[in-house]
């Protein structure tokens, strides 16, 4: 059976690529997971970003990790964004609203000629527009970072966005039963106290939804 292959909920599934791009969009936290040089496990939190069919990560030249990954190994690239709570009239059939993926292949440097650009998607990524607003990369600062990028090929996508699925018994009881939706937090932008006097809000600061 294939890795990617449901075993139980397939109705949870979906191979619609959009489906994947727009999660892998909407989240920059991955875990990456491998087997390391000395034959254990290994699972790194790390930040990623959908650059067309590929999946980039960035480090410094220092990382044990990813110079390891660098080689080519085998990994699993994990995904996931929680959007709510399904809040069931029992404990059992109580859930999360949520997406996840799970990505398999391996990674490989970035071109020389392309380290620029994918450092960019990384800066836009955070912050739309950012790139064009500060310097670029330094031949010495390009030089310290590696990026590695993974084509966008095995993967599984699972969601959820439904109701509690309460049998009748518990629909006719006294229980509340709803979903729980997470909004975004506000955001507070503090100046660093030595950014010199007159230099205002960029417009990609600015436009971060909910800043104050």
């Amino acid at each position: 059976m294939s890795r990617t292959a449901p075993t139980r909920l397939p109705e949870l599934m979906s191979s619609d690529r959009s489906d994947l791009d727009t999660l892998l969009d909407k989240t920059v936290l991955a875990h990456i997971a491998f087997v390391s040089g000395d034959g254990t496990p290994a699972l790194i939190p790390t930040m990623a970003a959908r650059w067309g069919d590929r999946i980039l990560v960035h480090g410094s030249t220092g990382s044990t990790w990813m110079r390891q990954v660098a080689a080519g190994i085998p990994v699993a690239v994990s995904l996931a964004v929680i959007d709510g709570i399904v809040v069931a009239r029992s404990a059992f059939e109580s859930s999360l609203l949520y997406s996840s993926a799970v990505l398999f292949g391996s990674f490989a440097p970035v071109a020389a000629e392309e380290k620029e650009a994918a450092l960019e998607v990384f800066t836009n990524r955070l912050l739309p527009g950012r790139a064009g607003e500060v310097r670029h990369s330094t031949a010495r600062e390009l030089a310290a970072t590696i990026l590695l990028a993974m084509p966008i090929g095995e993967w599984s996508l699972r969601g959820s966005n439904g109701w509690p699925d309460d049998p009748e018994s518990d629909v006719s009881g006294p229980a509340w039963a709803g979903h729980i939706r997470f909004a975004p937090p506000g955001v507070t932008v503090t100046a660093a106290p030595d950014l010199r006097a007159g230099i205002p809000v960029p417009a990609s600061i600015s436009a971060v939804r909910g800043v104050r």
